[in-house]
């Protein structure tokens, strides 16, 4: 029967080609924008080297404070006394690591100025993170305590400063400073803000890195948590960390907020929660958010296919009064319909799958952000598929049911009258 159904379904389709071409344009383009727009998002807060633990990661982004007397808030990220002397005595990570966001840093060549992104790191950083060294090593715990001048470049500064990869040991001068380099790593893309940077050095070499008492610097936390499945205690410990800092200058701060989070909770608890819902990081809204846009997205494309599946029921009316009139029954008519619109949403989702491959590589090719090299993985292959099939149920549901209510009297004289 199912077998029956699929080639009925691919007559049909090859029957009209100008309608199975606006029919395939529709859902192909949809999921085209649609999969480019979730490997994007998958290349951003996905696993992928450098985080491939992401799963067992956790962020301190910022240090809240909400000022008296309503005089509002002031946010920044946390300072090394915070990290020494709180986070670092936590018990439930397995690791607790210190970046920055890359700043604007210059080198000089011999023929011309080298711009680069330049983040300060301690060594458990590089044992959290899983870079790719062409050569070379991490920072050790003896040359972060010293400040020592080494740092570690990524494969693009190596060749443009020096011409070769094969550089460890050799001095590089960056802001009027000589560093020597410890390893060089593959190039990391610039949207893993957590990871990405042109060099690193020790984050003791920081003019941030203080021993006074502030808890507003501009240090990132990483927390590794020894399992996936540890995380929420590890979010659950900092949280009871916190209750036990001192508020600094409680005539003028009102209380502090902080909070260790996975990638995408963190993003959202900052983008979308305003001051007064830190507590929630408003993962639940943005999904609600996402999917609800998803679906607007895709309601234009279906309503049409909706508008052309009936105008095509009422052209096959005869056929459909035939298979009446000899006892086909209405579930049998709505499951030969469903299964043709799915042979369509199937042939449009692998053009679209086709296209948005096409139009990551064009957007590789542009090279929008630095070093990012965005891909359909499995899972947006998967995305894409459970997307293909709910075009083919949201566009043949309403069709097949006025199909399947069709007066055999009325289709057989190609009318489109229902019971």
């Amino acid at each position: 029967m199912l077998l029956s159904y699929l080639k009925i379904a691919w007559k049909v389709l090859m029957r009209r080609k100008f309608f199975a071409f606006i029919s395939l344009f529709g859902v192909s383009f949809t999921l085209m924008i649609l999969l480019v727009v979730m490997a994007i998002f998958d290349h951003t807060v996905g696993a992928a080297a450098p985080l491939k633990r992401i799963d067992r990661m956790l962020f301190v982004n910022t240090m809240r404070h909400e000022m008296t007397d309503g005089h509002g808030w002031m946010a920044n990220p946390v300072s090394a006394h915070f990290v020494d002397d709180y986070v670092r005595k936590m018990k439930t990570p397995e690791k607790v690591g210190v970046t920055t966001v890359s700043a604007n840093a210059t080198a000089f060549t011999k023929s011309k100025l080298l711009p680069l992104d330049l983040a300060y790191t301690d060594g458990s950083f590089w044992q959290i993170m899983d870079y790719d060294f062409l050569g070379g090593r991490a920072f050790t715990g003896a040359e972060v305590a010293q400040a020592q001048h080494v740092c570690i470049i990524n494969e693009a500064t190596a060749r443009a400063y020096f011409g070769t990869t094969d550089v460890v040991g050799r001095a590089i001068e960056i802001d009027l400073k000589r560093y020597r380099v410890a390893g060089v790593v593959r190039n990391v893309s610039a949207a893993q803000i957590y990871a990405y940077a042109d060099v690193w050095v020790p984050y003791t070499l920081n003019p941030q890195y203080t021993k006074d008492s502030r808890l507003e610097g501009e240090f990132l936390v990483v927390l590794l948590a020894p399992s996936a499945a540890a995380v929420p205690a590890v979010s659950t410990e900092y949280q009871q960390i916190m209750k036990r800092v001192e508020i600094p200058r409680p005539k003028d701060v009102k209380a502090i907020y902080s909070y260790a989070d996975p990638i995408l909770p963190g993003f959202t608890r900052a983008f979308l929660a305003h001051d007064s819902q830190l507590s929630s990081d408003n993962l639940t809204k943005f999904y609600a958010l996402v999917g609800g846009l998803a679906l607007l997205f895709m309601l234009l494309p279906v309503l049409n296919l909706v508008n052309l599946n009936v105008t095509r029921i009422l052209e096959r009316s005869g056929e459909i009064g035939v298979r009446k009139a000899f006892g086909a029954a209405g579930p049998d008519l709505v499951g030969q319909f469903l299964v043709e619109n799915l042979v369509l949403a199937l042939v449009g989702g692998l053009l679209g799958l086709g296209l948005a491959a096409g139009a990551l590589a064009l957007v590789n090719e542009a090279h929008p952000v630095a070093y990012a090299h965005f891909s359909l993985s499995w899972s947006v292959f998967g995305w894409g598929m459970l997307l293909t099939l709910l075009f083919g149920l949201m566009s043949g549901v309403y069709p097949a049911w006025k199909m399947s209510r069709l007066n055999p009297v009325a289709a057989l004289r190609g009318g489109g009258e229902q019971k």
